[in-house]
């Protein structure tokens, strides 16, 4: 006998487009079996009904025959020959019905018995089996859905309870249900055989046997190749028998091993942890697809990576279609409004975005791993699981202290305690430092145990606190981030440069040395370090806006900036040697205790970071001849004002002159004596302004009087 197809009952649970493809090709096969049975058994049926009829018929004749003496004809007389004859044809044609009756009697039990019970109970029970399946598989949907719908921020425990509890009964029910159903089909295709077979051979044998006065060599040629037939059916009814028993020990066991996967929350990290060195994976994610303008939708779909790609495929499709190309990719887990175990997949030039749900926090991050490592090209590898083991355990090692550097280390402070160093290089998140950086040289970078911020935080100044007072005692509402709206206005409306950039924050830290050309590297090689060893994929996705006065991050939902950097402030930038989408710069500015401090922030771009460095020096020789400009116009300004000061005093000068003189002539003239007369009686004539003075000390005298 040829080998038999089997579903496989140990990919039950995980219920791939694939095993329901395979699953519907055996359904396909089940309906072809149950309409040629259908067919089968109807011919088989008027075998049965002929034989049935003829063997009445053949009673019949007999009965009639026998019956010839008792009947009267009219113009008849008493025939004894024909009587004797008839009686003889009935005898013989009396054992010929006997033994059609029994032929009747055998082709109703081994040849409609065998088919009727196929037909009737193994493919109505399969039948009923399926049914019964496809109930389990739409509660099982049903139950996934809403578990997956559940409002993360209205968490219930009871709610999300009677979830879990509902996908575990749906979930189970349609495994065993599966399982069962699977079974049945594989057992199926055994039973057809036999289904076929008995009901002929038991034909044969009832033919044989009617015939047992045929011929002996042809009786004899029957009974070898019948039994021949009947020595197959067995070992196939024994081989039946061994695989039904196998299938029901193999359900056996997964019915115990399956059952805390039922449930869709995280299992024990310590039986089932998450394995971080794949490089293929498959399951069922929903896929957040847009519907409109604003408006959403998540659908399910089995998801498969297929080399670089990723690839969906939903129900009842043969094969799958490409979602994105994986290759150099960026991958991190993101917050969504009403969904969790997010995570969200760009494209290497940023156009095309996907957001996927898993099904737990376990399953999120080994997909985010996947994807990552795919994103590096260790898929191309022959042993790609090895290598991309051997990529984490470097991650893991590039802030690890070896045993070398930490005993240099504190032989050259014998007072400090015991810190962990850091290492030269890391293979798997950058390129390595320049050769002159030693490794006792890193401290001169970067301050030993300082702590890498991942979240985008204000950095605190006296200037911001001082604004924010300032803000306070006028009851005007400021910015938290440290920034007013008013500012925001001015800084746009006067800065020349505008330039937006799409960044994603990686993450800040204190530097020691803000002018070294190594700071920058060494910064981005400890920030992704860490975020591979801490497991950290979120990034926060901003607005970098370069002004010629500042550098802004602004939200791009709320349009509120985050942080704010004045230009003046940014010592220097550069871009990645290797990845040309990290960029980093550093900032100066003091702190409360007078003295100054650098801080290092590291970006991820959707363009080249060389771009966003060559735009902010342009800002900085924008801003550099700008503030020369101003200071030549304050200048001009300064000295046209000396000049109208200087013209002010000399004005203000001449006056008083004026005025000295004319008193002093006042005073001159007062001081003469009054004009005597003339020898001739002749009066002098006095000049006009001694006739003024002296009408006016009349006046005076007058006025006092009359005072008086």
């Amino acid at each position: 006998m040829p080998g038999i197809e089997k579903l496989p009952i140990e990919e039950t649970l995980e219920d791939s487009p694939q095993t329901r493809s395979l699953l519907g090709v055996f359904e396909e096969d089940t309906a072809a079996i149950s309409n040629y049975c259908t067919q089968l058994y109807q011919a088989m049926h008027r075998i049965y009904d002929a034989q049935n009829e003829l063997s009445a018929a053949t009673h019949l004749t007999s009965r009639l025959l026998k019956e010839y003496d008792k009947q009267r004809f009219p113009l008849g007389g008493d025939d004894e020959v024909m009587s004797s004859t008839l009686q003889q044809f009935a005898k013989v044609i009396d054992e010929l019905s006997s033994c059609h009756a029994v032929l009747s009697t055998q082709l109703a039990d081994a040849m409609m018995f065998p088919i009727t019970q196929f037909k009737e109970r193994e493919l109505k029970e399969i039948l009923t089996l399926k049914e019964v399946f496809q109930i389990a598989s739409d509660d099982h949907d049903t139950a996934i859905n809403r578990y997956s719908r559940l409002s993360k921020k209205r968490d219930n425990d009871k709610l999300r309870a009677e979830a879990v509890e509902d996908v575990y009964t749906s979930r189970k029910k349609q495994h065993q249900t599966m399982m069962h159903y699977f079974c049945s089909l594989n057992t199926l295709q055994y039973k057809k055989k036999t289904a076929l077979l008995e009901p002929l051979l038991g034909y044969m044998q009832a033919q044989i046997s009617f015939f047992k006065l045929g011929s002996e060599n042809l009786t004899q040629q029957w009974e070898d190749f019948l039994g021949t037939i009947g020595t197959s059916v067995q070992n196939v009814r024994r081989e039946m028998e061994e695989e039904v028993g196998q299938m029901q020990q193999t359900i056996q066991q997964m019915e115990i091993s399956c059952d805390s996967l039922y449930a869709p929350c995280d299992p024990d990290p310590a039986h089932s942890p998450v394995c971080r060195n794949l490089t293929r994976k498959q399951g069922y994610l929903y896929i957040r697809n847009k519907t409109g303008l604003v408006s959403t939708s998540w659908e399910r779909q089995y998801f498969f990576t297929q080399g670089g790609n990723l690839m969906q495929q939903g129900r009842g499709e043969v094969a799958g279609g490409l979602v994105t190309d994986l290759d150099n990719c960026s991958v991190m887990a993101v917050d969504s409004d009403d969904r969790r175990f997010c995570f969200q997949v760009t494209s290497f030039d940023g156009k095309k975005v996907v957001t996927l749900q898993a099904e737990s926090r376990k399953d999120c991050e080994e997909w985010i791993s996947t994807i990552n490592n795919i994103s590096k090209r260790i898929y191309l590898s022959e042993n790609a699981e090895e290598l991309a083991a051997r990529v984490n355990q470097s991650a893991i090692e590039a802030v690890t202290p070896s045993p070398s550097f930490q005993q240099r280390h504190e032989s050259m402070r014998p007072g400090s305690k015991g810190r962990a160093g850091r290492a030269s290089s890391i293979s798997s998140v950058g390129s390595e430092p320049s050769p002159a950086l030693s490794v006792l040289s890193l401290d001169a970078l970067v301050a030993p145990e300082t702590p890498i911020q991942f979240d985008i935080i204000s950095p605190v100044s006296e200037e911001n606190s001082g604004q924010s007072k300032t803000a306070a005692q006028s009851g005007r509402r400021s910015n938290p981030f440290g920034e007013t709206g008013d500012t925001t206005t001015e800084d746009s409306e006067d800065s020349i440069l505008h330039q937006l950039f799409i960044v994603r924050f990686l993450g800040s830290m204190e530097v020691r040395s803000a002018e070294s050309a190594d700071v920058i590297s060494e910064t981005m090689r400890q920030i992704l370090a860490a975020r591979a060893i801490h497991n950290i994929f979120r990034m926060t996705e901003s607005h970098l806006l370069v002004t010629c006065d500042c550098l802004k991050l602004i939200d791009p939902q709320t349009q509120v900036t985050r942080l704010r950097f004045p230009l003046s402030s940014v010592v220097q930038c550069s871009s990645h040697q290797d990845n040309k989408r990290l960029f980093g710069f550093v900032l100066q500015s003091a702190s409360g205790r007078g003295d100054s401090r650098a801080v290092c922030y590291i970006f991820e771009s959707n363009n080249d970071g060389e771009k966003i460095c060559d735009s902010i020096g342009l800002a900085k020789q924008i801003a550099f001849h700008s503030e020369m400009d101003r200071k030549a116009v304050e200048k001009r300004k300064e000295q046209d004002k000396a000049k109208e000061k200087q013209q002010e005093e000399l004005s203000k000068q001449r006056q008083i002159e004026k005025d000295l003189e004319e008193q002093s002539r006042l005073i001159a003239a007062s001081s003469r004596p009054a004009n005597p007369p003339a020898p001739d009686g002749q009066f002098l004539v006095l000049s006009n302004s001694q006739s003024e003075d002296s009408d006016a000390g009349e006046e005076g005298k007058k006025r006092g009087e009359s005072e008086a």
